[in-house]
């Protein structure tokens, strides 16, 4: 199963973005989204500040 970003508490802030080996991490209105695209690698999960992305 593909992570997951909580909209509710992302902030936005995109530092995951970078760390997103395939691209899968895209700006969204309010929040950050991960695509159909994510292998699963997890290595978003410890960059974000707020602990908002689960997988």
């Amino acid at each position: 199963m593909a992570h997951k970003i909580d909209a509710g508490a992302c902030t936005n802030c995109g530092l995951c973005v970078s760390e997103c080996p395939v691209e899968s991490i895209v700006a969204g209105a309010d929040a950050h989204e991960i695509t159909d695209g994510c292998v699963d690698c997890g290595a978003c999960v410890p960059v974000c500040p707020v602990e908002a992305i689960s997988g």
